[in-house]
């Protein structure tokens, strides 16, 4: 449950590495005063019991991200746009027999 005080922070967004070489993955969020308490507070909350090797926090008013409301025509497939197929290339005869 949030308090006032926790409200008066900004928010940050949690991401994880679970091992070297691996994918980061949103972990959660949380809030904190500056970058540092941010980091802090997700090595505390996200890896405590040693379950990633890295975190990024980034403040959340700095995320981009697209709205429900961008359904239709930001995410309809290029159909215009034949070369972004597979199918657009020819497969040389030498990997068509590693099949």
């Amino acid at each position: 449950m949030s308090t006032k005080e926790d409200n008066d922070f900004p928010l940050w967004e949690v991401f994880t590495q679970k091992k070297s070489g691996a994918p980061y993955e949103h972990a959660g969020s949380l809030h904190a005063s500056d970058s540092e308490m941010a980091l802090q507070n997700a090595r505390d909350v996200y890896s405590r019991r040693n379950e990633a090797v890295g975190i990024w926090v980034v403040e959340s008013k700095h995320i981009t991200a697209s709205t429900p409301e961008d359904m239709g025509p930001f995410f309809d497939p290029a159909n215009d746009k034949p070369y972004r197929h597979p199918q657009f290339y020819s497969v040389p005869r030498a990997v068509k027999k590693r099949k």
